[in-house]
């Protein structure tokens, strides 16, 4: 399987957890698996304009997660698994049709990221934690 990795300048997200958090995604939707390889650091730095260090720092925090293994002049490979969201999940089709009606209804993508955040946070709140709940006047 081909993985490219993509880099928001803009998001005020470092590249190096961009790039962990991009692989982390991969594994949970089932994207990537064991055994696949990671397209090496050099094909990263040349089709992203990262800094050398910065790929390596994140193929080292991967690596430190359990997630990744690096073999020297092999690569670097998949060795971990997260979550079970498969990307033929009935629930990806369910989000996309609450994208599509929240932007319908003049969400942009930040609004919806902000709300879907908000809404995670308060549902997986460790026990014996309030949320904490805010309504408009």
């Amino acid at each position: 399987m081909t993985f490219a990795f993509r880099i928001d300048r803009g998001s005020g997200v470092p590249s190096y957890v961009q790039l962990v958090q991009q692989v982390q995604q991969a594994l949970r939707l089932g994207l990537l698996a064991p055994g696949d390889r990671l397209p090496t650091a050099r094909a990263v730095v040349e089709a992203t304009a990262l800094n050398p260090n910065t790929v390596l720092k994140a193929y080292r925090e991967l690596e430190h997660q359990g997630l990744v293994e690096t073999r020297r002049r092999h690569g670097t490979f998949v060795t971990g698994t997260l979550g079970a969201a498969a990307a033929d999940s009935p629930w990806r089709e369910e989000l996309a049709d609450v994208v599509a009606r929240a932007e319908a209804a003049g969400l942009e993508r930040d609004d919806l990221a902000a709300l879907f955040s908000a809404v995670l946070a308060a549902h997986f709140a460790p026990e014996g934690t309030d949320a904490v709940h805010h309504q408009q006047s």
